[in-house]
């Protein structure tokens, strides 16, 4: 054999090879990408909600409801996934989120405290359907889709 045939053999094998590395690059990053984008929607999925039992104004009944994303901030801030309008409630005053399959709330260092079921949330704790929250004067009943 000559030079240039083992030359154009080692060529052919390399550009093989890189077409071949391309395309593994390729599937795998198109698999991330679709396993991305299911996460994302199912995280845009609404798992259930927030249904207000008392205002800020004292006003009582289930009026408005809040949807309840696998994390949900509350709190005064614009930022938060859930705006209360309440004088007693901080920037960012508590935390809903899901995790292992279960629900958590937790305080988040406000000046006021949160409530649950009328007890102090110290520590994150489980929520689950027909607990209510307390957030400065507004009540928060949870209802949860399993």
């Amino acid at each position: 054999m000559s030079t240039d045939v083992v030359l154009l053999a080692l060529r052919a094998i390399t550009a093989a090879l890189l077409l071949g590395f391309l395309g593994a690059i390729f599937w795998v990053l198109w698999r991330d990408f679709r396993a991305s984008a299911s996460t994302l929607a199912e995280g845009q999925r609404r798992r259930g909600r927030l249904v207000v039992m008392r205002g800020p104004d004292g006003a009582t009944g289930a009026t408005k409801s809040f949807p309840l994303l696998p994390l949900t901030s509350l709190g005064r801030s614009p930022t938060n996934t859930i705006v209360l309008d309440d004088t007693f409630c901080s920037q960012e005053h508590a935390l809903v989120t899901r995790r292992g399959g279960q629900w958590w709330l937790e305080d988040r260092n406000s000046s006021n405290g949160t409530l649950l079921n009328d007890e102090p949330v110290r520590e994150p704790v489980v929520v689950s359907t027909g607990d209510v929250i307390g957030i400065g004067q507004i009540l928060l009943k949870v209802e949860l889709e399993e």
